[in-house]
């Protein structure tokens, strides 16, 4: 018969105890060691193939960027946390913020499926035309139709900065 573990929401106090969190460097250390693979003073957690840090506490996983919020705030995030760089594994306190689903995408990188080669551009082969386009909230807003794809890009840019603010990212 197999053991159930008991999943017991991670105390801040208990935290502090056992963890300790540089601002500046984004880095987590062990202060006592849980494991023999994670003994005091070394670098906790492991970064993923996704590119995030994971801290194992107590045989759960924690992703380091949300450790690092509640560590520094005293709260758990109420969504979702971006990285400002977008570099999963900078989990700086000054490249963290609180983010929505929507906000976090906004500030996203350029995907490789991209081939206009701009954030935000899209060629619509039915009307031969570059589209400006901006996702706020799950829904698409078209921006226009160009000839040029820097031209329908700058007006991305403008776009997503009106409706994304300080999370508007170029590409």
């Amino acid at each position: 018969m197999k053991e159930t573990v008991e999943v017991v929401e991670l105390d801040l106090g208990y935290l502090r105890e056992i963890l300790k969190y540089d601002p500046e460097t984004g880095s987590f250390t062990w202060l006592r060691s849980l494991s023999n693979r994670a003994p005091a003073g070394v670098l906790a957690g492991v970064i993923a193939k996704n590119g995030y840090r994971y801290i194992r506490i107590h045989k759960r996983s924690y992703l380091a960027h949300r450790l690092a919020w509640f560590f520094v705030h005293g709260a758990w995030p109420a969504d979702q946390i971006d990285h400002i760089d977008c570099v999963r594994s900078n989990n700086a306190l000054s490249n963290l913020r609180e983010a929505n689903m929507s906000n976090n995408g906004a500030n996203g990188l350029l995907r490789s499926t991209n081939t206009s080669g701009y954030k935000g551009v899209s060629w619509d082969a039915r009307k031969r035309k570059w589209v400006a386009g901006v996702k706020k909230n799950y829904k698409r807003h078209v921006l226009g139709l160009f000839d040029d794809p820097y031209e329908a890009h700058l007006v991305y840019v403008a776009g997503a900065t009106r409706l994304h603010g300080e999370f508007a990212r170029e590409g």
